[in-house]
């Protein structure tokens, strides 16, 4: 099927729009539907139980606008670093809603943590003999423990890095141990939990697989510690689809079914948290670039754009690819005949690609590819310095 802006949910703006963008622009350009942004937040947030909160994943993309969309929304922040949490309170995000999670915090992470009064997801008993040391409260400080699961839904392609080993939290097998251990540490007090095992899921049976795996696994800590747990993180995970072979998360069922899980689990009374950043942030955005040339080598057709890796590099970790469409400025969205197309960047290593697509065989220099689905996970996580070449624009549209 031939993808156009009119027939699919995977560009975020119409063909007229498009086309005024690539006419307007003679760089490599992002542009987001700040618009968009907001819609999608309260269509989750209808589809949730009222103990669910929404927590935005600001690594997907930590752009300002789109981080005030949320805060004017009432979202936390699910933050990893201390730029991030300096971006989250910029924004008018408090750290009475906010989480802040990694496997290597740094002295300067978890200062950053505390001082906005984030909750800290400890991943090891390191993280939390350095918040006794650095906390000055008088009373405890209130962490969440990560717990690597021993089984579950896995992934099906490797982002978080599923049910095996990881770098990420306390293995499930040394909980009893790592409470035991932890609570030498007074001023530290275990009060929540996080289970995050998969990324980019469109399988609502399967995500709530893994929910039921988090609460299963947060009523054996909640025994262990001999007091309620107050909040139970179930990550991110919730996917979106590249390709329009793809479904699309029904995000409705993932609501129904939190509800039962809730029912179900009458031992825990505080809040779920979820850390949705993909699904909220990838479908706002765009990126496009012109055509500097083409080829053909060997049987193969190659499209040489004026951006790549340096400023997507999604394609080239997952395998897989952004869906695409050209756009001939002035004239709109290019129909006709295609063919499959690799879509290669400026950047001298032969590792800049950026996917394959079917395009316009009569793809020229000077025409416009655009990428959908780039709101998330790919500004601010390309090799931008490889080479010097210019940073792309970012445009954020009402």
């Amino acid at each position: 099927m031939i993808l156009t802006a009119a027939t699919t949910d995977l560009f975020a703006f119409d063909e007229a729009r498009l086309d005024e963008l690539a006419t307007s622009h003679p760089g490599p350009f992002f542009a987001y539907d700040l618009a968009a942004a907001r819609e999608r937040f309260d269509r989750l947030r209808a589809a949730l139980p009222a103990r669910v909160r929404l927590a935005y994943a600001v690594k997907s993309n930590p752009g300002l606008p789109l981080l005030e969309a949320f805060a004017g929304r009432g979202a936390w922040f699910d933050c990893a670093s201390a730029g991030e949490v300096s971006a989250a309170l910029a924004a008018g995000g408090t750290g009475a809603g906010m989480v802040f999670a990694g496997p290597a915090k740094t002295e300067r992470d978890l200062q950053a943590a505390l001082f906005a009064g984030a909750r800290v997801q400890v991943d090891g008993i390191e993280d939390v003999e350095r918040l006794h040391a650095l906390h000055t409260g008088e009373t405890p400080l209130a962490v969440n423990v990560r717990v690597n699961p021993a089984g579950g839904v896995s992934e099906v392609a490797s982002i978080i890095g599923g049910v095996g080993p990881s770098a990420f939290g306390v293995d499930e097998e040394v909980l009893e141990a790592f409470v035991t251990e932890a609570a030498r540490f007074d001023r530290v007090e275990i009060r929540g939990l996080q289970v995050f095992s998969a990324s980019n899921e469109l399988d609502a049976g399967r995500l709530l697989a893994n929910h039921r795996t988090a609460l299963r696994i947060g009523r054996r800590l909640q025994e262990l510690l001999g007091r309620e747990l107050d909040l139970v993180d179930l990550g991110g995970g919730l996917g979106i689809r590249y390709a329009l072979t793809e479904p699309n998360l029904d995000v409705r069922a993932v609501g129904a079914g939190l509800g039962r899980i809730l029912g179900e689990n009458d031992w825990f009374t505080g809040e779920l948290l979820l850390e949705p950043g993909r699904w909220l942030s990838g479908p706002t955005g765009v990126y496009a670039a012109r055509v500097v040339r083409t080829k053909v080598s060997r049987g193969e057709r190659f499209v040489m754009l004026e951006g790549g890796i340096n400023h997507l590099l999604r394609p080239l970790l997952t395998g897989q690819s952004f869906p695409t469409l050209a756009v001939r400025p002035g004239e709109g969205v290019l129909s006709g005949e295609r063919t499959t197309t690799t879509l290669a960047g400026p950047l001298c290593t032969s590792l800049d690609r950026v996917g394959t697509g079917d395009l316009p065989e009569d793809l020229r220099p000077g025409d416009v590819v655009v990428f959908g689905q780039t709101g998330a996970y790919a500004y601010t996580q390309a090799m931008s310095h490889f080479l010097s070449h210019a940073l792309p624009e970012q445009h954020w549209l009402q």
